[in-house]
């Protein structure tokens, strides 16, 4: 479930939502609420923005685990010393630890909401951040949330360094990002993706968009 294409449910930590990973006629999906978080198909387009991330340093940060596709990628790419994943559910680092009892040694996983920790985040402490949370369609569209909170990715990030949302089916940039960053690096891929697929924007194949944002 994409923000840009799909609109998206409730995830504050209250309203608990039902978790499940569904593996049915050969497709693999994370549910959260009901609704599709994220499908194994998308491993090709995860790994991808997981290599461009990894091309811009050593330390990263992940806020989102979902199948923990992008986050073993980058913590195995022999260039990476740190990475820290963020997520909010317990429910769903349960599943990836299930499904991968053991990871690299350089990957932490932490509980804690983004819009609070982003504060607390140390400035130019990190090379990169790779962003992909299932949020609301209420916070995707706030644009007063989005101003307060993009110049502390900004903060954090170390000069140079990269700030990689999850990959758009629409070929736009992101309103949200686009007043905090000079330059834009954007690499098109060919997706496809399951016959039962929800989320993604004009149809089950086509072309997505990995959009780096790059901090002077």
């Amino acid at each position: 479930m994409k923000s840009q294409d799909v609109a998206e449910r409730d995830t504050a930590p209250q309203d608990r939502p039902a978790i499940e990973l569904i593996e049915q006629n050969g497709e693999v999906t994370l549910s959260i609420g009901g609704e599709q978080a994220m499908q194994a198909w998308e491993r090709d387009l995860m790994w991808a923005s997981a290599d461009m991330l990894c091309e811009y340093g050593k330390d990263f940060y992940e806020v989102g685990l979902g199948l923990g596709l992008s986050a073993l990628r980058i913590a195995g790419n022999p260039a990476t010393r740190s990475h820290t994943v963020l997520e909010l559910f317990d429910e769903v680092e349960d599943l990836f630890r299930a499904r991968h009892p053991h990871v690299p040694d350089n990957l932490t996983v932490e509980r804690g909401d983004f819009f609070e920790r982003i504060f607390a985040l140390p400035s130019e402490s990190i090379d990169g951040m790779f962003f992909d949370p299932a949020l609301d369609m209420e916070v995707w569209t706030d644009a007063g949330l989005w101003a307060r909170t993009m110049p502390e990715v900004v903060r954090v990030l170390r000069p140079g360094g990269v700030f990689i949302p999850f990959f758009s089916t629409k070929p736009e940039l992101r309103w949200q990002y686009l007043p905090h960053f000079r330059r834009i690096r954007v690499e098109r891929h060919p997706f496809v993706a399951y016959d039962t697929t929800e989320y993604t924007h004009g149809g089950t194949t086509g072309d997505a968009f990995v959009q780096c944002f790059i901090k002077d």
